[in-house]
């Protein structure tokens, strides 16, 4: 009989536009489910940094104070993600010796190689590593698939990614957090969140590019093998498109946010209305485009582009998308199981989600756990049907 100690995990994502707080309960032999959720308008910040601390908390303090009410008990812990525009990945390669006279590579071996690769890394002043990803090993020049360790040689190279935050954005929001009472188990960027529940694995095996467009910013985390080799933020956003919008038609900004999402309704010219909104997406997209063409990846996606965030409202998105980068795109539609209390529908809760789901995978509920309770959940599923 398994253990049906519950476990709870918290995501907390601080958006420019919308702070999301999502509650999952996990047990022994269950899939895990939503319990709760908080929302409130993000206020206090800037191309998601802090610029108002007392409004920063006033409106995160309005989502934890939602999700508490619904789950009806205190949120002590929590992921929370980190996005903005301080946000940047950056590669670089380390080598060592392999330190065993018996010539096999261990833990340790791994550890210094990634040293060297943090030590070769520049342009790290007032910035903080958050995310670590080893890319490739080499052993002896020969690369090396998977795992190294175990294997046996005299030198191994490694490939690392390197995600890197301003410290000072850090340290301001993790603060903000914790005077609310929430500590914070650990900070993931926000795409490497969202990717986590947004792609298949399949998805981030063969190739693909996950392209949030924010209110204020656009990020884009391509993955391959199924690890994220690239991440980017771009300081431009929905916003834009609703500003040229309110330029172009000189209409109030409250108007053209409407009709962005749901087009002129025989007010105002649809050709002009689209001509304002695509020349504007296309922008974004080519900046997009112009980051695959950098790390060699344009037109070279196999799953294309998953578009997310509130800024694929727009309904010529997933079209513009695909003329421009020549990949297949499409707009993401997650189904969140939530055991029937709460459907998570709106891509804009993948981030908040995806950290909760993450939190699952920490020591004391292995991603081997996770899966072995999917496991029995089928078995028992299918168990009555047996003979």
């Amino acid at each position: 009989m398994s253990s049906r100690t519950k476990r709870i995990a918290t995501g907390i994502d601080v958006g420019t536009h919308a702070t999301r707080v999502v509650i999952v309960e996990h047990s022994r032999g269950e899939a895990p489910i939503i319990i709760g959720t908080g929302i409130s308008e993000t206020r206090g910040l800037r191309h998601g940094y802090i610029v108002n601390k007392s409004d920063a908390i006033r409106s995160i303090k309005n989502a934890i104070t939602n999700a508490e009410k619904m789950v009806g008990f205190k949120i002590k812990n929590a992921i929370l993600s980190i996005g903005g525009i301080s946000l940047e990945s950056s590669i670089s390669h380390g080598t060592t010796i392999i330190s065993r006279a018996s010539s096999e590579v261990t833990e340790l071996d791994l550890r210094k190689a990634s040293a060297e690769a943090e030590e070769n890394l520049s342009h790290l002043t007032n910035k903080r590593i958050i995310h670590r990803i080893p890319l490739r090993y080499k052993l002896d020049n020969k690369e090396v698939l998977g795992d190294p360790i175990g294997m046996t040689g005299t030198k191994l190279d490694t490939k690392m990614l390197f995600i890197t935050c301003l410290e000072q954005h850090l340290d301001d929001i993790i603060r903000t957090i914790e005077e609310l009472g929430v500590e914070v188990d650990e900070v993931v960027p926000s795409p490497i969140a969202a990717g986590m529940v947004a792609l298949s694995k399949k998805q981030r095996s063969v190739g693909c590019a996950l392209v949030n467009i924010g209110a204020e910013t656009v990020s884009i985390a391509v993955f391959e093998n199924d690890t994220p080799i690239s991440l980017q933020i771009f300081p431009i956003g929905s916003t834009d498109v609703t500003n040229d919008i309110a330029l172009g038609l000189k209409i109030p900004l409250q108007e053209a946010e409407k009709i962005k999402l749901s087009g002129p309704e025989g007010i105002y010219s649809k050709k002009k209305l689209d001509e304002i909104i695509e020349a504007r997406l296309y922008d974004i997209f080519e900046l997009i485009d112009s980051h695959l063409k950098k790390i060699g990846r344009s037109g070279l996606l196999p799953a294309g582009v998953v578009l997310t965030g509130g800024g694929t409202g727009v309904a010529t998105i997933e079209d513009l998308a695909r003329a421009v980068l020549k990949l297949p795109s499409s707009i993401a539609h997650p189904a969140i199981t939530s055991g029937g209390k709460h459907v998570v529908k709106d891509s804009s809760w993948l981030v908040a989600y995806g950290l909760a789901v993450y939190a699952l995978q920490k020591p004391g509920d292995t991603s081997e756990n996770i899966l072995s309770d999917i496991i029995e959940t089928l078995k028992n599923w299918v168990r009555p049907f047996l003979p």
